[in-house]
């Protein structure tokens, strides 16, 4: 049985609370129990409060305390989560009446006055107990948090990350939310005095099952199991004039960056969301210039230690589109055969046997519009901010340009997307005669048929496993750069095999 984890800290006043409180909603997720205990007036729903209007990225948010309400739900913009008030309870019993017995699934849970109904309590929560502490001031609290069963992993990264931002100077700094992706990172914004940086909580990915010739799924397609990749690729970006975040502190071991923050300019406006033109050309100027550098496969990470940056190799793209046989079809309904298995592997295996001839340069993987920020007042290609690039690998240069030009969270015209790959080819070929226009339109046509092909079943597998259908809006849009790639005479095979088994996303 894992042994509780527990912590003191002294709250001089509501604005330190507040603090402690987004601290811990960086570290909590749908299905975590959080208990606030305390005398009358110790502060549990100044706490609550606190969580809540930090979840919700508004201050302004009403959270009144559930005395008499019992439970009140909120629709926040991560996970729902109910804040429960216990005072009048008399009996556990009464809990399965506001239904809060059992627990609401994927629900985050906030309870005050748990000692009213210890016995209905999960095994598995974080309590927070709340006490005055005159001798420090009138609006003195002390809080000891304390983690049981699975919780007391958060509670000790609560204190390691307290302890962090203690060491850099930023305890005291404002908190504000930042949206994440769909990884198990989080991020926070904190203001001080002399400016604004980035809070990344990136813990280590944790293993998922060995399915994959005995790796597991990250291990196969060589995603960044800790921060050091991030650390080690944002330095090599910097050193080669790319706009990438500095590091101001960094906790390589615990996973807690302090990094610069480029602010949130975008490469997109309008409802729906459409490309600036301008701002995809200067991304685009970026990996030509990026990708006509004769790339190092090793970088220093820190002293006496180095980080190799893996290879992008034929297993591992293999593993991706594989995710369309595991997610995608049976999510449309359809069981793949073993025959349909082994046709789609040879076809692909012939496909990306064409790989082998081509240079390999890094491959950030995710280079397009929600990972790029545009720096006006900075002067040529360094005005794309690049934010998102700890997958990075070796691999072909044609995979970020198809990342960049076919984003999977926005429309790009056809043209737009012509227009600018032209100008890639373009800029690659002033600067090389050697470069193939023909032969890298190929490779693109490639890497666009299995990019897409992983992010069909990629987005299946967030709503099949995850619980997150917010990702199934994208498929349309992935299924229609799919059917353009696959127009092109390299893809043929695969077009037959993909219009005889593959239907296409539903409504």
């Amino acid at each position: 049985m894992t042994r509780p984890a527990t912590f003191s800290v002294a709250l001089a006043n509501e604005s330190a609370t507040g603090n402690l409180m987004a601290d811990l909603a960086l570290l909590i997720g749908p299905g975590d129990v959080i208990t606030l205990s305390g005398d009358l007036g110790a502060g549990k729903t100044a706490a609550a409060r606190a969580l809540i209007r930090y979840l919700a990225s508004d201050d302004s948010v009403e959270v009144p305390s559930p005395t008499f309400t019992l439970a009140q739900s909120y629709d926040l913009p991560a996970f729902p989560l109910v804040h429960a008030d216990l005072y009048r309870i008399n009996d556990a019993a009464e809990l399965e009446e506001i239904g809060l017995s059992p627990l609401p699934d994927g629900t985050v849970a906030l309870i005050e006055w748990p000692e009213r109904a210890p016995e209905a309590l999960p095994q598995d929560r974080i309590d927070i107990a709340l006490n005055h502490r005159p001798a420090l001031g009138s609006t003195a609290r002390a809080a000891e948090i304390t983690g049981y069963g699975k919780a007391a992993a958060q509670v000790t990264r609560l204190k390691a990350l307290r302890q962090f931002l203690n060491e850099a100077g930023l305890i005291d700094a404002r908190r504000q939310r930042m949206t994440g992706d769909a990884s198990i990172r989080s991020y926070a914004r904190l203001f001080r005095d002399d400016g604004v940086v980035i809070l990344m909580n990136s813990p280590r990915r944790p293993d998922g099952p060995a399915i994959y010739d005995g790796e597991t799924y990250s291990a196969a397609v060589h995603l960044a199991e800790d921060v050091k990749p991030f650390v080690a690729i944002a330095n090599g970006l910097r050193v080669r004039g790319l706009s990438a975040p500095s590091i101001h502190h960094a906790d390589l071991d615990a996973g807690f960056l302090i990094t610069e923050d480029f602010g949130s300019e975008g490469f997109i406006e309008g409802d729906p969301p459409q490309p600036i033109a301008e701002r995809y050309e200067t991304a685009v100027d970026v990996l030509a210039a990026l990708h006509r550098k004769t790339l190092p496969e090793v970088l220093p990470l820190a002293p006496q230690i180095n980080y190799v940056i893996p290879t992008f190799d034929i297993d591992a793209l293999l593993v991706e589109v594989g995710l369309m046989l595991e997610w995608y079809l049976p999510d449309r309904g359809t069981e793949p055969t073993n025959n349909m298995r082994a046709e789609f592997v040879m076809l692909w295996r012939d496909l990306l046997g064409k790989l082998a001839a081509v240079d390999k340069t890094w491959v950030m993987r995710d280079f397009h519009s929600p990972n790029l920020i545009w720096l006006g007042e900075r002067s040529g290609i360094s005005r794309v901010g690049i934010i998102d690039f700890q997958d990075a690998v070796l691999g072909p240069a044609a995979y970020d340009l198809v990342s960049l030009l076919q984003d999977a969270r926005i429309d790009v015209p056809e043209q737009l997307e012509l227009a600018l790959l032209t100008r890639y080819i373009k800029a690659r070929h002033a600067a090389d005669d050697a470069f193939d226009p023909a032969g890298f339109a190929e490779i693109y046509a490639i890497m666009s048929a299995q990019r897409n092909t992983r992010l069909l079943g990629t987005f299946a597998r967030l709503n099949r496993r995850d619980g997150k259908p917010q990702y199934l809006r994208h498929q349309p849009r992935i299924w229609t750069y799919l059917t353009r790639s696959l127009a092109h005479p390299v893809l043929s095979g695969l077009r037959e095999w993909y219009s005889a088994n593959v239907p296409p996303p539903g409504p």
